[in-house]
């Protein structure tokens, strides 16, 4: 598959980390366009927001993709796998199908880990590492899509996913499951949108969970007919973009 960027006010270019690590980054828009920054998730590539950056970009919205450290365009050190915890300047947030805890604490009942749609054990957690390591990403990358989703587009998700190393995916793997987010939730102070797929590999019930934690925050849930995947931003696109775009032109 081709990927274009829209050219209208497009710009490609690289800043560099304070520890020295160049990361690439795409903006595109009109530059006095309202700020709208799209961040990727565990092993994927900017460009994978490239209907986003179309449709955002052509409604006036000045639209901001990066690659993060070892994804993407960006360098590939072997240092720094971990997540930062700051934010400045964050108007409104947008949290796109990710569970607030992943691993079960072995001590929950099933009820518990239900809750909140902690998937993995921590052994089976150390089992998809190792997976990771010896080059088992297929399933992985298959199972965050619909059947409907075609061979050409799967591919090119896969071609993605494999600019990243498996040993610097299994490590940022490591540090981002065994984190646990719920005692941030409350403290969130912007207007948030809470997005959950109802044929995710993430049962929705968790996603919607974080919702009620959030003081304030809407979700929305994209049905099995949306293709409420994992990836619906990719599977429908119109849907996705059409119920974000309400929540960023809303005054709260």
């Amino acid at each position: 598959m081709e990927v274009q960027w829209p050219d209208r006010h497009r710009h490609t270019d690289t800043i560099k980390t304070g520890d020295g690590v160049r990361l690439s980054y795409n903006q595109t828009g009109p530059r006095n366009g309202q700020q709208l920054l799209f961040v990727t998730g565990w092993r994927q590539a900017a460009v994978e927001w490239r209907k986003q950056v179309k449709y955002f970009s052509s409604v006036g919205f000045r639209v901001t993709t990066f690659d993060m450290r070892g994804h993407g365009e960006s360098d590939e050190p072997d240092f720094g796998y971990r997540y930062p915890d700051a934010r400045k300047r964050v108007a409104k947030l947008v949290l796109v199908d990710q569970t607030a805890d992943i691993i079960r604490d072995p001590s929950w009942t099933d009820a518990q880990a239900a809750l909140i749609s902690a998937i993995f054990t921590p052994n089976a957690v150390y089992d998809l590492y190792a997976d990771i390591l010896a080059g088992q990403l297929e399933p992985l990358v298959r199972g965050m899509f619909t059947s409907s989703v075609s061979e050409s587009d799967f591919e090119w998700f896969l071609s993605q996913n494999k600019k990243m190393s498996d040993v610097n995916a299994a490590a940022l793997l490591l540090d981002h499951s065994f984190k646990d987010w719920r005692d941030v939730l409350p403290r969130i102070s912007v207007p948030t949108l809470v997005l959950a797929g109802e044929v995710s590999v993430f049962p929705h019930a968790g996603i919607e969970w974080i919702a009620t934690q959030v003081p304030g925050a809407r979700n929305y849930t994209f049905t099995a007919a949306e293709k409420g995947s994992h990836f619906v931003f990719w599977e429908n696109p119109e849907r996705f973009n059409s119920v974000l775009l309400d929540f960023l032109k809303a005054r709260r």
